[in-house]
């Protein structure tokens, strides 16, 4: 909601300062701009990025409109999960979360946090990583090492999203000079119009400067932005996820694994201690 906002905030302010300027809106709707400053911007896309990536792009924009953000709330509800999964583990042997790892969308104990299971990539992050756990034989540091691989690995598969994204606002501006260029080009054809029907050109010509200029600073580039900082925050919930395992992998009780988990956790939507002591204790 909050990038839908800003797009509005960015449009208004500099249509409402070119109308207080004296401007007209209608020099502005320049259709041959639009074609080839938008249209040249979508071939490089195309150039630059595997379909696979393209894909990655446009679920990566979906994500800014309607980021899946984990809340304090949905933390404590997250935490809670892992504390009472371990305290069943710890009562009864492993074996006994196991149909809450095969079928977690099933379980009264993982399905508590909506979000978790929702988000497919996560719960099989989650998932895999305690079935390797149930098969046994694996020490905590190279339970340590597999995670770190997989988060590699997620990290180097989406960050190209938002590096593609960005590199693409960044030629708008050029693709903009190439509008106005090719303006300039048909203007001088023309010159022998009069100073009315030139000047009308120049200024549609201008029109594709402006274009490349807004839509690269006011638009693409912060989105790409933002589609960086969605993935630093889903990288660093698999670390809190990672923080967990490997704490109870080690040997340490249930509430002490998701405290250490815990302080994993940014500050604006981390619990404190005693707020999530409370929740687990039903408080």
């Amino acid at each position: 909601m909050l990038v839908i906002v800003g797009i509005l905030v960015v449009f208004v302010s500099v249509i409402s300062g070119y109308l207080v300027a004296g401007g007209h809106l209608i020099l502005l709707w320049q259709v041959a701009e639009f074609i080839i400053i938008i249209g040249a911007a979508l071939g490089s896309m195309i150039i630059a990025a595997p379909p696979v990536y393209l894909k990655k792009i446009l679920a990566g924009l979906k994500k800014t409109l309607s980021p899946s953000h984990f809340t304090k709330q949905d933390n404590l509800e997250l935490l809670k999960s892992f504390n009472d999964l371990f305290l069943i583990a710890q009562r009864d042997g492993l074996l006994a979360i196991e149909k809450h790892i095969e079928n977690p969308a099933e379980s009264d104990v993982l399905s508590v946090n909506k979000k978790f299971i929702q988000n497919k990539e996560i719960t099989s992050f989650f998932c895999d990583t305690m079935k390797v756990m149930l098969s046994g034989g694996v020490p905590p540091h190279e339970l340590e090492a597999i995670i770190d691989i997989e988060i590699d690995t997620f990290e180097h598969e989406n960050r190209p999203a938002s590096d593609t994204l960005n590199k693409v606002g960044d030629s708008f501006p050029g693709l903009g000079i190439v509008a106005a260029v090719l303006g300039i080009i048909v203007t001088m054809g023309s010159i022998d119009q009069g100073a009315a029907y030139v000047g009308k050109k120049v200024a549609a010509a201008l029109v594709g400067t402006f274009l490349g200029v807004l839509i690269a600073y006011g638009f693409v580039n912060p989105l790409a932005t933002n589609m960086a900082f969605q993935l630093d925050h889903e990288i660093r919930f698999y670390q809190t996820i990672k923080t967990c395992l490997v704490a109870y992998a080690k040997g340490n009780p249930p509430i002490v694994a998701v405290e250490i988990a815990r302080r994993t956790i940014v500050s604006g939507d981390r619990p404190t201690f005693q707020e999530l002591e409370n929740y687990i204790r039903g408080k």
